[in-house]
């Protein structure tokens, strides 16, 4: 989840709190939170149990398209975690609200697409449904403000690093930092987000469309701005505004730790950045994996972590996240461990990839504080309505 959302959620919080805002509080830059239906909040890919479809659903924070922003799904594909040999793209163009143009290669989806069964494509490769529906992601976003808040006062107060940056905090503030984030305000976690609705862009694809390279396939989307349409101003086509891989790795680990204006020119720079030049913020990720690493009160237990102290130990999964794309093996039905594909890219006995009803969060701090798939919860396991993975929209209404 994202850039907005999280903005007016956590500027409540520092209202009701009457505390000020410290630096965990900041999460995306003030270009993407500025154009709100341009705003990515998530990203969700997965196979259709039946093996034929990949689903995919892009969320946006505005609750709402706009018609100088395009709205892209990427299906790179290959035969090996990482090393992808072809790419197809879904585009989708709005030039009334609900009623987008989607392109997959010659072919074509045009209508009204709010419509709950969507707008089949004129090859009938894939449908497409836009318009309103219940915000499927979960978080307890007050209990991670306080817990990261905690391990920031520790660090300022002069918490001291191992060689590799782990911070070693002392038990108390151990036990602080996991006792916030499991509990809101001192009471059991909740979600804050209960009853938030988002505009969702969902795609269901045959899987014979998106696999030229190979079986697994690596999933990200992007919003740019588009050509304007007749009668409008120009517009700068093809600049990159937003995009989005894997759950809260450009928000948890890009400048988490940084001044608001050093994280947002970082953050800027990672939204527009082309995947050659993702390789660039693997040492941001290194920097603040470290951080993570720490939170447990054991350092060196993260997943891929190196053994040996020192400032590679996190270059194995700073690389790995880097390629953010959410990874998916499209001869798996089953989909129900959230990284099965990255952590067993040569044999994984899951699809992977990330369905709307997945604790992602809690399984990605999980593994980056303690090095396997629970240990860090924040109290709230589930979404408050029921979001199908089999059944088109797939999203609760709102």
């Amino acid at each position: 989840m994202k850039t907005l959302r999280y903005a007016l959620l956590l500027a409540a919080i520092a209202a009701l709190s009457g505390s000020t805002a410290r630096a965990s509080d900041h999460l995306d830059t003030a270009a993407v939170i500025a154009d709100p239906a341009s705003d990515i909040g998530d990203l969700y890919a997965w196979m259709s149990p039946d093996g034929r479809r990949l689903n995919l659903v892009m969320t946006i924070v505005g609750k709402k398209f706009s018609d100088h922003v395009r709205y892209a799904f990427h299906v790179d594909s290959g035969n090996a975690l990482g090393k992808t040999t072809a790419t197809t793209r879904i585009e989708c163009d709005f030039n009334v609200a609900i009623a987008p143009e989607c392109r997959l290669g010659d072919d074509r989806a045009r209508g009204d697409a709010s419509v709950e069964a969507g707008v089949n494509s004129e090859q009938r490769r894939f449908r497409v449904f836009a318009g309103l529906r219940d915000d499927p992601f979960f978080n307890n976003v007050r209990g991670t403000r306080a817990a990261l808040n905690v391990a920031a006062a520790a660090m300022q107060a002069g918490a001291p690093h191992d060689a590799a940056g782990c911070p070693r905090f002392d038990a108390a503030t151990t036990a602080k930092i996991l006792d916030e984030w499991r509990h809101t305000d001192g009471h059991a976690g909740s979600n804050l987000l209960q009853g938030w609705q988002t505009a969702a862009l969902v795609i269901e694809v045959d899987v014979s469309a998106v696999n030229r390279g190979g079986p697994l396939l690596g999933v990200w989307a992007t919003t740019t701005v588009r050509a304007a349409p007749p009668g409008h101003p120009p517009l700068n086509a093809g600049v990159a505004i937003d995009r989005m891989g894997r759950a809260l790795t450009g928000n948890a680990l890009i400048g988490t730790f940084d001044s608001e204006e050093a994280s947002d020119a970082r953050k800027s720079q990672y939204n527009a950045a082309p995947p050659e030049a993702w390789p660039m913020f693997a040492p941001d990720l290194a920097e603040n994996l470290a951080i993570y690493d720490g939170f447990d009160g054991h350092c060196g237990n993260q997943w891929l972590a190196e053994r040996r102290v020192g400032p590679g130990r996190y270059v194995r999964l700073a690389m790995l996240l880097a390629d953010d794309r959410i990874w998916i093996d499209s001869r798996h039905r089953r989909c129900e461990l959230p990284f099965a594909v990255e952590l067993d890219p040569r044999a994984p006995r899951d699809c992977g990839g990330r369905t709307p009803n997945h604790d992602a969060v809690d399984a990605f701090r999980s593994r980056l504080a303690m090095g396997r798939s629970t240990g860090l919860e924040d109290g709230v396991a589930h979404d408050d309505r029921e979001h199908s993975i089999s059944v088109f929209p797939f999203l609760a209404p709102p």
